[in-house]
């Protein structure tokens, strides 16, 4: 039966998935990293990293991936 794989069916839904998520990611990455430039890399200090970062976890952002963002800042 051709066409009818379970992997490659899971495979595509992952990376159309994966896309998104890296893209979103990216976005909050961007904001974390300037706003750590703008008022420093201390969270209670900067409302405006705290925003950031919480935007972050609401979407699951892995905790190195923030930390790493705030050092580039």
């Amino acid at each position: 039966m051709a066409g009818h794989s379970k992997f490659k069916n899971i495979m595509h839904r992952k990376g159309r998935q994966d896309a998104v998520r890296s893209k979103m990611f990216a976005k909050l990455s961007k904001e974390i990293t300037v706003a750590s430039k703008m008022g420093g890399p201390d969270p209670d200090g900067n409302p405006r990293l705290r925003l950031a970062i919480q935007n972050a976890r609401g979407q699951s952002m892995p905790k190195d991936n923030i930390q790493r963002a705030v050092n580039k800042g």
